[in-house]
């Protein structure tokens, strides 16, 4: 099964990492995601850019209404995501941890994600 990795940091914090710091972090995220691709589990990965590049279409109403931002106000954003087979969630657990031991601070939201096939039985 799939599982999604949501990344959530605080993203003050993340933007003030200097040069040598991000350098570290992704140097130690990417050894994880070796290791997860060659064991074929590693699916699409993203980096999000800052939630001031964000821009939300607001559906609750007609028509819908288009603002600056994010939608979500939260003390963490939503900085990224990785969708990693696991054999169930005790794997996908293990994968968060490691994926955590290189990656400091904020927390990995866990989610088995659904095949879509939109007008399909």
């Amino acid at each position: 099964m799939q599982y999604a990795f949501l990344c959530y940091n605080h993203e003050n914090t993340i933007l003030a990492w200097s040069k040598e710091q991000e350098a570290a972090v992704m140097s130690k995220l990417g050894a994880v995601e070796d290791k997860l691709r060659a064991q074929g589990r590693l699916g699409p990965v993203a980096r999000l850019m800052p939630t001031t590049s964000a821009t939300t279409l607001k559906k609750d109403r007609d028509p819908p209404l288009v603002v600056d931002g994010p939608f979500a106000e939260t003390k963490e954003q939503l900085l990224g995501f990785f969708i990693i087979e696991c054999a169930g969630l005790e794997q996908a657990l293990e994968t968060a941890r490691e994926l955590a031991a290189a990656n400091p601070g904020g927390c990995y939201e866990i989610r088995p994600l659904a095949v879509f096939h939109p007008g399909t039985p």
